[in-house]
């Protein structure tokens, strides 16, 4: 990874690496929790969802929260969508593959505001990400996506916010303690 100006960095595989490292610190800040928390590093969700269907219906959640990156509006000669790098977390409304539960939704960001973090609302008409998934499992699933902005997606610069990140992990960790939906 390469460290840049204003708190950004940049690599081949932000995509998802960022989304594991948002987990660890989640877990780290977590502690002690009354809920009863799964974290699930799953493969192939570029390839069709494929580690997610599986896990979700492996461990049946009444909640699932996915974390991956997003289309930044602010990338230069990209699409101009309403989140941008360095601005917070983004908590996903709905991409191609679900619309996320407006309970969720909610949870999240009533959770953001607990945990003092920034979010951008996510508005995404193409691509999707693993809560498609999860949402899909048995008999459904309350499902929702924490992502951070990222330009460059699927390249080998990949840039992200560190900032966004460590808002993320707060958030989620916020979340799992009190989802309130």
């Amino acid at each position: 990874a390469f460290e840049l100006a204003n708190g950004l960095i940049s690599a081949p595989a932000m995509d998802d690496r960022v989304g594991c490292a948002i987990a660890l610190k989640a877990m780290q800040a977590l502690g002690a929790c009354e809920n009863e928390v799964a974290f699930v590093f799953s493969v192939q969700e570029e390839l069709g969802l494929r580690g997610a269907r599986t896990a979700a219906y492996a461990v049946d959640p009444d909640i699932g929260v996915a974390l991956d990156v997003t289309l930044s509006g602010d990338t230069p000669k990209g699409p101009k969508i309403a989140v941008g790098v360095g601005k917070g977390p983004c908590i996903k409304v709905r991409d191609s593959s679900l619309v996320c539960s407006p309970r969720v939704v909610a949870g999240l960001e009533k959770a953001a505001q607990r945990a003092g973090v920034e979010a951008q609302r996510e508005v995404l008409f193409a691509g999707g990400n693993d809560a498609g998934a999860i949402q899909g499992a048995r008999a459904g699933v309350l499902a929702g996506t924490i992502s951070i902005a990222c330009r460059y997606v699927h390249s080998a610069c990949e840039t992200v916010s560190l900032a966004d990140c460590e808002g993320a992990a707060k958030l989620l960790a916020e979340f799992l303690r009190d989802p309130g939906v």
